[in-house]
C-alpha cells in the first residue's frame, strides 16, 4: 500500500499493482480495499494496472473528524487526486455500494477522467430521486446510523449481535468487526451515511444529474438484501453512452466474494474491450 495524499490534505491508502491501463476499484462501507482481493490478481495477469484506495475513513486511510469530510463530492475529489499523484489522465472505473456512487458522480462531474465506467450494486443518483416503498424498507438502517453515538452503541454491544445479523451472514463480518473496533473507525464509517442519507435530503427537489457519456456496465446480484434492481435497470435512462447490464444470480450484495470467478469474467471482458 502506497500513502497519496487526497482532498484537503487527507492521506488515503492505495493499493497499486500491475502495469498498462488503469482500473480503479472503489469500496464501500464497511469494506476497504481489502473486497477486491480476488479480482486484483485477475485484472493484473490481464495486463491491467489496479489501484484500489481505501476510502476515507475506512481501512488504512484517514479519518476526517467531521460529518462534512464525508459528503461523496469529497471522495470524488480523492479519486481525481490520485489519478493526478499518479500521472494517469484517464481510467477504467469500477465502484460497488457507497464506491459506486463515487463513480457515478466521478464519471459525471469529471467525465474526461473515466474511460469506461462499472457500477455494483447502486444505479444512477437519478434513480433515487423516488424511493420505493421497498427501498425505503431495506434501508432502514440508514435512519438508525443518523443518531450520533446510539447507532454506534447499538451496533457494538453483545459482541456486535447487531452487526453480524445485520450481515446475514455475508461478506467480511469478522475483519469489518476487527475494522471498527479501532479507536475512531466506527464512527467514522457510520459518517458516510450522517454525510450522504440523512432524512432531510428527501425534502428537497435538486435538479437532475446529467446522464453519464463513458461505456457503462451495471451489475446486480439476485440476493441483495440493501439494494433493489429497480435503480440498476432504471440507470440506462442516465446512460448516452453504450450500456450493459447483468444480473448475478444467487450472489449476496458482496458479489466480490460469492461469485468471485464471474465478477472477474465481466470486469475482464468490458474493461478490456
Amino acid at each position: 500500500m502506497r500513502r497519496i495524499r487526497g482532498d484537503g490534505g487527507i492521506d488515503l491508502a492505495v493499493l497499486d499493482e500491475g502495469a498498462g491501463p488503469a482500473v480503479l476499484l472503489i469500496h464501500g462501507f464497511p469494506d476497504s480495499s481489502h473486497l477486491w482481493r480476488n479480482q486484483v490478481p485477475a485484472l493484473v495477469g490481464a495486463g491491467f494496472r489496479v489501484l484500489a484506495p481505501d476510502l476515507r475513513g475506512l481501512g488504512e486511510s484517514d479519518r476526517p473528524a467531521t460529518i462534512e469530510e464525508y459528503a461523496i463530492p469529497r471522495s470524488v475529489g480523492d479519486m481525481i487526486a490520485i489519478l493526478d499523484a499518479l500521472d494517469l489522465d484517464r481510467a477504467r472505473v469500477v465502484g460497488h455500494d457507497f464506491g459506486a456512487a463515487v463513480a457515478w458522480l466521478l464519471a459525471i462531474g469529471a467525465p474526461e477522467r473515466v474511460e469506461r465506467l462499472v457500477a455494483l450494486s447502486v444505479g444512477h443518483p437519478n434513480t433515487f430521486r423516488e424511493r420505493t416503498i421497498e427501498q425505503r424498507e431495506k434501508s432502514w438502517y440508514m435512519l438508525l446510523f443518523q443518531f450520533d453515538d446510539l447507532g454506534e452503541e447499538l451496533l457494538r454491544r453483545d459482541d456486535w449481535k447487531l452487526l453480524r445479523e445485520f450481515s446475514r451472514g455475508d461478506g467480511d463480518v469478522d475483519r469489518y468487526i476487527a475494522d471498527l473496533s479501532r479507536p475512531g473507525a466506527l464512527t467514522a464509517g457510520l459518517n458516510w451515511y450522517r454525510a450522504n442519507t440523512h432524512p432531510r435530503r428527501g425534502l428537497g427537489s435538486p435538479p437532475p444529474l446529467p446522464a453519464v457519456e463513458a461505456p457503462t456496465l451495471s451489475i446486480w446480484s439476485s440476493r441483495d438484501n440493501y439494494l433493489t434492481e429497480g435503480p440498476m435497470l432504471r440507470s440506462a435512462e442516465h446512460v448516452v453512452g453504450p450500456w450493459r447490464y447483468e444480473r448475478i444470480e444467487g450472489a449476496s450484495h458482496w458479489l466480490q466474494l460469492d461469485a468471485p470467478d464471474r465478477l472477474s469474467e465481466l470486469l475482464l471482458d468490458f474493461l478490456a474491450d
